[in-house]
């Protein structure tokens, strides 16, 4: 079989990316290209990430192909070009997961534990963020900025440090902190939905991974937010 050429390799990396975006996101096929990008921007963070670039390459694909008709080429484009849309492509299509790369050894604690305990488990641990179980269910994250605002307003509002530290549980302080602040996914999640949800939701401190994304499994994984940074090198780097 003859090897593909630069504008048949580019034409099918974008008609993938085409195809995929409007199945993905219940978009009209009479939608042009660069508005499906413009949709997408806010949904999937790969598009949001090479908005231009993909923009840029709908126009090209017009330029290359004369009238819609992909077997009469009219130019062919840079190799370059070429590996730049099927990296995309592959991201948008078979993106790296972020169990990949995240923590693993997950550290947790039972939601009876005193604020003394749950504080020396994050020193030792060196994790600012601790899931917390009741009966075996997920009921939140400690967050070791949270407790340290929290302390610091029990202290103002004239409590003894003892008292916090001895007799308030960790329970105590998550029923006060809305759920926005984490969530639950399966191990499927790809660092594209990743970001994505770390870009919606500035004030989601993890994500716990468990095998389908339910608070009654077993954690296998956490992703915080400064795992932002390794997943976008995968993505640069990926091919």
């Amino acid at each position: 079989m003859a090897e593909k050429t630069n504008a048949e390799r580019f034409i099918d990396a974008f008609n993938s990316i085409d195809y995929t975006l409007r199945a993905r996101y219940g978009l009209n096929r009479s939608m042009g290209f660069s508005d499906v990008i413009r949709k997408c921007v806010s949904l999937n963070y790969v598009v949001r990430k090479y908005e231009d670039d993909l923009i840029d390459y709908g126009r090209l694909r017009n330029a290359i192909v004369h009238q819609g008709n992909k077997d009469f080429v009219i130019a062919e484009p840079h190799l370059r070009i070429v590996e730049h849309i099927e990296k995309i492509n592959k991201l948008i299509n078979s993106p790296p997961k972020c169990i990949d790369i995240c923590r693993r050894d997950i550290v947790t604690i039972e939601a009876s534990a005193s604020m003394e305990k749950v504080i020396k488990l994050i020193a030792s641990s060196k994790y600012s963020n601790i899931p917390v179980y009741k009966d075996k269910k997920l009921i939140g994250i400690a967050n070791g900025q949270k407790i340290l605002d929290a302390f610091g307003t029990f202290l103002l509002s004239g409590g003894k440090s003892k008292t916090f530290l001895e007799n308030v549980q960790i329970e105590d302080m998550l029923s006060k902190i809305q759920s926005i602040y984490y969530e639950v996914a399966s191990t499927d999640l790809t660092m594209e939905e990743g970001l994505n949800e770390f870009h919606k939701n500035p004030k989601l401190l993890a994500i716990l991974l468990t095998k389908n994304g339910d608070q009654n499994e077993p954690p296998l994984g956490i992703v915080t937010g400064s795992d932002a940074i390794e997943m976008n090198k995968v993505l640069d780097s990926f091919n």
